[in-house]
């Protein structure tokens, strides 16, 4: 009998915050998350360290999959900013940087925690109520009769994932490819509840990326396939293709000896009575007027003759992740057995051709109303293609979000930098009461708020990976990036052609101020405008929904951290 070791009793850390170790490793998240950010963010290589496969990468989802943090403090950031990408797709790194520099900043006020955290959560209602009212200068919205603001808010998402490798052309190009792939999956007829459709991403690896398409229907690949030959199938008296799908195996082995011993009568063969009921079920669906078979797995070679020669085509080999749109395009209900079918278990479409694509053949399933497409996706190499497809899908999900609250939020750091001059303008204008309902002094709020405006700021500033000067100027409170190498001077309009958003252009009469990451002295700053006239050919954008849950869980994530008195660590 082995020796039983003694249980270790608990660990407890007092005040983790004021550890260094907690202190370093935060530290150390954030300057990863924001060498990251932005267009010009650097890449980053994760591996197991024990060989197997390398993710090239600058995207918080993949970043947080492939990394493994000890500490429990970092244990709530990073699980906090995984649960907002699970819902919103985009604003992972915003959300994660800003959680950062909120701890980092608020953590060293000479203000007690709980007062800390009563007045974040009044400035976040105060950012949410300026954010979702109309006099908000830093948000756009969104006309879906006009695909120009669209455009923009896709271009925006391929644009901020470097490791794509793509050049305007080829982001222009996927912009348009990807909002018609969306388009297709809005349904034609509006009902009470309607549901979005989906886009199918077929990979092609090794293109170029201006070969990417996008097709109506599903594409199946059939490596099989023999081209040049003219489709023979069953139509129905209407001229449409009736079709069934099967879920279940259609090769022949329906029997598996590991599932229990069947006793059998000498000269019977089990393999011919499967065979036979496949036959069986072949003629069923031929007196059907079954024109298209779709199986997600195996079809008998026999089966497919019979079929073939009655005018019916076979597919197989489907795979499970087109079950479900494939059923949904066709009005299918995927058929489990080859025992039983029912009449109602059968689709239609309106068309099937044969499709070839790079050295690849699909079978094309055209339906009569789409709202299910497949997006042709080529990419040069495997590691810029898996990011690409990550991005077109995080593209998708904005756009479905932005159907659901048509706005979208100035990106480029104009929101960031705007809200930040908002909240300084609005702090600094509170009657007494509001700070007797919190509990707090107008100085301890005054500290709070600069904490919290400089976190915002924070996030701009990780936009620039180059050395460069980063402005705002004090009227519309928008974001302007000076390139590096330029000495200090007091005319940074000669520097400046466009604000980050793309927005404000440059203007003689505007007032800077550079942004800086250290606590300095009290600004005073009127409310920012909004801009009277604006550029909207070529505006970066943010998802409204996605930066406001990022905003929100980035702040209730610093307050959660930033009320710790106790880790207990189990030692076993």
């Amino acid at each position: 009998m082995s020796r039983l070791e003694a249980k270790k009793p608990p660990l407890f850390i007092s005040e983790p915050l004021t550890k260094d170790r907690a202190s370093q490793s935060l530290s150390l998240l954030s300057r990863v998350f924001k060498s990251c950010y932005g267009p010009a963010g650097r890449l980053k290589q994760l591996h197991n360290g024990v060989g197997g496969c390398v993710c090239t990468t600058s995207q918080s989802s993949a970043l947080l999959r492939h990394l493994s943090v000890g500490s429990a403090v970092l244990g709530v950031v990073t699980a906090s900013v995984q649960n907002h990408i699970s819902r919103f797709s985009d604003c992972g790194l915003f959300a994660a940087i800003l959680c950062c520099s909120l701890i980092e900043n608020l953590r060293s006020l000479s203000v007690a925690s709980c007062t800390v955290i009563k007045v974040t959560r009044h400035l976040s209602s105060l950012c949410m109520d300026y954010l979702k009212s109309e006099a908000c200068g830093c948000r756009v919205s969104v006309d879906f009769s006009s695909v120009e603001t669209l455009v923009c808010l896709v271009r925006s998402v391929l644009t901020s994932k470097p490791a794509c490798m793509l050049s305007k052309t080829e982001v222009g190009h996927l912009a348009m490819l990807l909002l018609k792939a969306f388009l297709f999956t809005v349904p034609c007829h509006v009902e009470t509840n309607a549901v979005l459709g989906k886009c199918i991403i077929v990979p092609v690896k090794g293109r170029k990326v201006k070969d990417s398409a996008v097709l109506p229907g599903l594409l199946i690949e059939t490596p099989e396939i023999q081209l040049g030959k003219p489709l023979a199938v069953k139509r129905t008296a209407s001229n449409m293709i009736k079709i069934a799908v099967f879920s279940v195996s259609m090769s022949g082995d329906g029997f598996h000896p590991e599932e229990g011993t069947i006793a059998v009568q000498h000269g019977i063969s089990l393999e011919m009575l499967e065979l036979n009921q496949l036959l069986n079920l072949g003629k069923q669906l031929v007196n059907d007027e079954v024109g298209l078979v779709v199986c997600q797995k195996v079809i008998h070679p026999s089966l497919k003759q019979y079929l073939k020669e009655n005018h019916v085509m076979a597919v197989d080999r489907a795979g499970l992740s087109l079950m479900e749109p494939l059923s949904r395009m066709t009005g299918a209900k995927p058929i489990a057995s080859i025992h039983l079918l029912s009449p109602g278990c059968y689709g239609s479409l309106k068309d099937v051709s044969i499709e070839s694509f790079a050295s690849k053949h699909f079978v094309h399933l055209i339906p009569e109303d789409t709202v299910i497409c497949s997006l042709m996706l080529c990419n040069r190499s495997e590691t810029a293609w898996d990011e690409l497809k990550h991005v077109c899908e995080t593209a998708e999900h904005v756009l479905q979000l932005t159907m659901k609250e048509p706005l979208a939020l100035l990106g480029g750091g104009c929101t960031e930098t705007h809200l930040a001059s908002y909240i300084r303008y609005k702090s600094s204008s509170l009657s007494t009461s509001i700070f007797k309902d919190i509990g707090c002094s107008r100085t301890q709020y005054q500290l709070v708020a600069d904490g919290f405006c400089r976190s915002l700021e924070s996030v701009a500033r990780s936009l620039d990976h180059d050395g460069g000067e980063i402005l705002t100027d004090m009227v519309y409170g928008h974001c302007w990036f000076v390139p590096s190498g330029f000495p200090s001077v007091s005319n940074w309009s000669d520097l400046v052609s466009k604000c980050g958003c793309g927005i404000n252009g440059r203007t003689e009469d505007l007032k800077w101020r550079i942004l800086q990451g250290q606590s300095c002295s009290p600004i005073t700053q009127g409310c920012p405008k909004e801009p009277s006239v604006k550029v909207t050919d070529s505006l970066t954008l943010d998802c409204f929904a996605a930066k406001c849950s990022g905003l929100q869980i980035a702040l209730e994530t610093a307050n959660l951290i930033l009320d710790l008195s106790y880790v207990i660590e189990d030692q076993n």
